[in-house]
């Protein structure tokens, strides 16, 4: 059997309508606000000032560029979720496009960018929530909070918050979509007017001199700090895990992905900009609240309890839509056959994938608990930069292959718009550390034993496994 069999597009779309049992709440809006609860979280409350020692003001530009990836590659995720507006997001789309193996292995990479990065942000969270209880003068004992030699000179065992937390949105996101969404939207809503209270009150105290010298670490500077700002667009791709739970996805889905990324672009460059304005870049060093900080220094220390507030319900929906995002993958992976097919079971009453929403659930809070993830971000985004260059391989072999798909939205600039997004990815990826490449490959090893140990043999498009109709149906490459 090849490793490159596929799935026919038309069986997929059919099969989702048919059998996937989730109910269709999301409009527009919603997915909008999904992308924008997915990507305003840790990356601009926090490694905004990891960015700018690196960067120095040159930040700016730093956003600019990582935004200009992720919109290269937001382009060709919009053409797949008009065109294949099923569950499992980029794995799916590989799927039909690529093959097998490559699905699996752009499944296996998003897993890590959902799962660890859950489990990561979670762990952020809890920082944020034990300095908001330090005010109240209420503090969590030092035993349960962090993981593990997470703090050193400390006896830390487990991250409480970051569990309860977790535990917390599991219960919600089993509960049903409709609750989930709502909740999400409000949270929503508030940290973009936190955000905006930010900019108002902060653009007043800007200092232009503080912008000079604006790359004090010349180009390479600016590019290394795209690589970790890219961290702060994590999650736009997260509102195709929704596909099968949307009114009218060939439309909707598209303005949820270009529209939350848009407008986080916007807030981000401004942010980035009055946050240099104000702090001079070298300032930043050991900070972990680099937006509060700026404000701090204005003498605004009012308006900073409010970015704390912010920063807490930011992460939130951070977590939220990252295991969403997790949750929904493994439901497609296992309607594959590649995963136990507990994780398609859905529940008649909530129509969710209760079963699944609980393991996974539970096994990101035990992580965050017990493991220090504090320099996980990198490992996530050369995952999901992987996952955004076999996107943009994909769109372009589907044109290719089957030119007369019905496209609700089409990506512009064919071929040329794709290969700049696999460009600018290479172009971020190459400039991730070496240890994040090894760490990478290790995960890739991982991944490929699984495939021909269990997932292989398990595919619904190994013979015997699917019913002929649907094994005809397929599309084999030998």
């Amino acid at each position: 059997m090849s490793l490159t069999r596929k799935k026919d597009v038309s069986a997929m779309i059919a099969a989702s309508k048919r059998n996937s049992g989730l109910a269709r709440n999301l409009g527009a809006m919603d997915l909008t606000f999904l992308g924008i609860g997915a990507i305003i979280g840790t990356g601009i409350f926090v490694l905004t000032g990891t960015g700018a020692l690196t960067a120095g003001p040159g930040l700016i530009v730093s956003f600019i560029l990582s935004a200009i990836a992720c919109g290269l590659a937001a382009l060709a995720y919009a053409e797949f979720a008009s065109t294949i507006p099923v569950s499992g997001s980029v794995y799916t789309y590989t799927y039909a496009t690529m093959g097998e193996i490559f699905a699996w292995i752009i499944g296996w990479n998003l897993i890590l960018e959902y799962g660890l990065a859950s489990s990561a942000v979670a762990a952020g969270w809890s920082g944020y929530f034990q300095s908001l209880l330090a005010g109240f003068n209420i503090h969590v004992p030092t035993a349960l909070s962090a993981a593990p030699g997470a703090v050193e000179g400390a006896k830390t065992y487990f991250n409480l918050p970051a569990f309860l937390i977790l535990f917390a949105i599991t219960a919600l996101l089993s509960m049903g979509i409709k609750e989930t969404k709502r909740v999400n939207n409000i949270m929503v809503v508030i940290k973009l007017a936190v955000v905006v209270l930010f900019i108002v009150v902060g653009v007043g105290y800007v200092e232009p001199t503080n912008w000079a010298p604006f790359t004090p670490f010349g180009w390479g500077g600016v590019f290394s700090g795209a690589a970790i700002v890219f961290f702060a667009y994590i999650g736009f791709d997260a509102v195709t895990s929704a596909a099968e739970e949307v009114r009218d996805p060939q439309k909707n889905l598209p303005r949820g992905i270009i529209g939350s990324l848009a407008v986080c672009t916007i807030l981000y460059v401004i942010v980035a900009a009055i946050m240099t304005g104000i702090v001079p870049y070298q300032k930043f060093a050991g900070v972990d609240h680099p937006v509060s900080l700026a404000i701090q220094m204005a003498g605004q220390n009012w308006v900073a309890g409010f970015i704390d507030l912010g920063a807490i319900l930011g992460i939130t929906t951070v977590i939220l839509v990252m295991t969403y995002g997790m949750v929904r993958l493994a439901f497609a992976i296992s309607r594959d056959g590649m995963f136990p097919k507990v994780f398609s079971e859905v529940h008649p009453k909530y129509q969710t994938p209760f079963k699944a929403t609980w393991m996974i659930g539970l096994g990101s809070s035990l992580v965050a608990g017990f493991v220090p993830l504090d320099v996980i971000a990198n490992l996530v985004n050369m995952g999901t930069l992987a996952a955004f260059v076999l996107i943009s391989v994909a769109v372009l072999v589907l044109r290719k292959t089957q030119p007369d798909l019905p496209r609700a939205f089409k990506c512009p600039g064919m071929p040329y718009v794709p290969i700049a997004a696999i460009a600018a990815c290479l172009f971020l990826m190459f400039n991730l550390k070496l240890e994040t490449w090894i760490a990478f490959g290790i995960w890739l090893a991982i991944g490929l034993v699984l495939y021909f140990t269990f997932a292989r043999k398990r595919s619904n498009l190994h013979p015997g496994n699917m019913p002929v109709a649907e094994l005809a149906a397929s599309k084999e490459e030998e």
